[in-house]
């Protein structure tokens, strides 16, 4: 039987223990669940085709609705869940790609993510591929860090189209942007979109209105983190 949406708080409550994240994590869950369940070109059956979609999580912290996830679109089975955040599991605190099927970067310190992500888009472009789209999802906060602001400018000036930043902001951020996160995409040549990050049919219109030859950044607005 598949699982859909309404399975997720089910498979996310399988997971038990301390350090969870729980804020950072839920307020990723509609995000990755339209990627995944309407916008990604990725399946269990092929985490390894050269063809294949890219999705990078950087906001790491507190995977569970990651985990989640992947187990309802079938990368993680369920029972691998309960073993969350033990010494011999997969599924640690932070996303191994070499443990976990799908996941395509390691995640850790904060501020890696986009720029690896903008390296994989080059790569793509300068391979015999075909046009996967490259997907990273960033917190608000980790806009902080200043390898963001440079894979932002580069991104924007190389015109790496194909390439999607979200950020979830969740009012966490230390600093802040004149004219809001969006506008520090855009300032650099992003095309941008600003959404309800719980509203799915938003979601789905504003990835679908990247441009061929323009990075694009999604800022899905959530409640406040405290």
């Amino acid at each position: 039987m598949p699982y859909g949406y309404n399975d997720l708080p089910r498979l996310m409550s399988l997971m038990t223990g301390d350090e969870k994240h729980g804020p950072s994590a839920t307020s990723t869950l509609d995000v990755l669940w339209v990627l995944y369940d309407r916008v990604l070109d990725i399946d269990p059956g092929r985490t390894d085709d050269p063809g294949r979609d890219r999705f990078l999580l950087s906001k790491g912290h507190g995977p569970m609705a990651y985990y989640a996830v992947l187990a309802a679109k079938g990368f993680v089975a369920e029972p691998t869940l309960e073993s969350f955040g033990g010494y011999d599991s997969p599924l640690g605190w932070h996303p191994d790609r070499m443990l976990v099927p799908g996941v395509e970067i390691g995640s850790g310190s904060l501020g890696h993510g986009l720029p690896i992500a903008v390296g994989v888009r080059m790569a793509v472009d300068r391979s015999a591929l075909p046009s996967p789209k490259v997907f990273v999802l960033v917190g608000d906060a980790e806009l902080d860090e200043g390898s963001n602001h440079e894979a932002i400018a580069f991104a924007g000036r190389a015109g790496l189209g194909g390439l999607t930043a979200v950020v979830i902001d969740n009012r966490s951020a230390t600093h802040g942007w004149p004219g809001g996160i969006a506008e520090r995409f855009s300032v650099e040549g992003w095309t941008t979109a600003t959404v309800d990050g719980r509203d799915h049919e938003a979601l789905v219109a504003a990835f679908a209105a990247a441009e061929p030859a323009t990075p694009h950044a999604v800022v899905a607005v959530v409640e406040g983190k405290w």
